[in-house]
């Protein structure tokens, strides 16, 4: 196992880079005594502004906790996560709400689309519940983008599980947030399908400037990613930048997966 990053240093990120999201001293336990579990053992990462990280790792490494951790889905039991240089960690449940509505978005394995809203609706929905009005140059630039121009007016149920995918990618880059979180967004897709939407995240990276943090278990998905990050045991253990198939792999390999 190459343990050359092991949470002594923030992983070496461009001196001038701006900081989409960061935590120090991350730790999440779970259960007391003989059914404790440590999740994330005093992680430090960064991740930067208008770039596509991947979090990848072994079954139980703590990369999904430590994503739910980071985007304000689940609290730390010790440390700190900042969202640019706001202290998640110091905000009430109000104020955590209110941050992941208007400066984060999401996409999930699960598409988690409402069915009585058509596609347009449901890509304007945090938005709506914000009070915000989405630009519509900027609405029919992302359909666009995601290949949704003729389906904007069909229902969950009219659209084929790519399609409901893309609407909630599409949903996730409406607010123009911060960041997005995103949770094996293709895990429910075929490779070919997979492979669209994860071209549509990396575009959006390119083109628009968001920033995307994905946790993934497949190498193919990572290499679409500007830089992985791998977990093992709880904590941060190696990265690799500009990655491929082949080596996100090979390192896996090392991790024991």
């Amino acid at each position: 196992m190459n343990l050359s990053l092991q949470n002594s240093t923030i992983p070496t990120l461009d001196a001038t880079a701006q900081i989409a999201a960061s935590a120090r001293s991350a730790t999440k336990v779970y259960g007391d005594g003989d059914t404790r579990v440590t999740a994330l053992d005093h992680v430090d990462v960064a991740f930067e502004a208008s770039r596509f990280t991947a979090i990848m790792g072994p079954s139980g490494s703590g990369k999904s906790t430590l994503m739910h951790c980071m985007a304000g889905l689940d609290r730390l039991s010790e440390g700190s996560v900042f969202i640019g240089s706001t202290d998640i960690t110091a905000t009430s449940e109000k104020e955590l709400t209110t941050l992941r509505r208007e400066r984060l978005g999401f996409i999930f394995q699960a598409f988690n689309l409402i069915p009585t809203l058509s596609a347009v609706e449901n890509i304007t929905l945090p938005s709506d519940l914000a009070g915000n009005r989405v630009e519509s140059a900027w609405l029919e630039h992302v359909v666009a983008t995601v290949g949704l121009a003729d389906r904007i007016d069909h229902r969950p149920n009219e659209l084929s599980g790519g399609q409901q995918q893309r609407v909630a990618v599409a949903r996730a880059l409406a607010g123009r947030p911060e960041l997005i979180f995103a949770d094996e967004p293709t895990g429910n897709l075929d490779s070919r399908t997979g492979a669209e939407i994860l071209e549509f995240m990396r575009q959006a990276v390119r083109e628009f400037g968001q920033s995307i943090v994905m946790v993934t278990h497949d190498p193919v998905a990572a290499s679409y990613a500007d830089r992985v990050v791998f977990l093992a045991d709880g904590r941060v253990v190696d990265e690799l930048i500009d990655p491929t198939p082949d080596n996100v792999l090979d390192r896996m390999r090392n991790l024991g997966d």
